[in-house]
């Protein structure tokens, strides 16, 4: 019986390793911008794209629930800027309005949830702000 028992159990680990092996993980996803340069302005948008690379799909109901705004690509990290999300009529597009208060690259750090996903999935694009 403790045999019976003890195969039982190894087979469940194999199953559970290969179903969790089976989900996409926090790694199988990404943000882009879908365009690269925005128009310097407190009421510019800024659209990304959430994709899973392994399906090639936009990822639509995510809940992004962490946004930060600042210019650390040109070595400015501590000048940051205000980010509030905005509807958006595009499934997998998260569209959100930002103040790029002087021109040069922003980066826009994201961090959500992704339905099904038990990993929150982080990402950041690069935007250039321009006059």
């Amino acid at each position: 019986m403790q045999q019976l028992i003890g195969a039982f159990l190894i087979a469940c680990a194999f199953t559970v390793a290969g179903d969790r092996d089976a989900l996409a993980a926090a790694k199988d996803y990404v943000f882009e911008a879908t365009k690269a340069n925005v128009k310097q302005g407190s009421d510019a948008i800024v659209a990304v794209r959430l994709l899973n690379t392994t399906s090639g799909e936009a990822v639509a109901n995510a809940v992004i629930f962490q946004m930060r705004l600042d210019m650390s690509p040109d070595n400015m990290g501590g000048m940051t800027s205000k980010v509030t999300p905005v509807a958006s009529d595009e499934p997998g597009v998260y569209r959100f309005k930002v103040d790029l208060t002087m021109a040069g690259r922003w980066a826009l750090k994201l961090a959500a949830k992704v339905p099904g996903e038990p990993e929150t999935v982080r990402g950041e694009v690069i935007v250039v702000a321009a006059e």
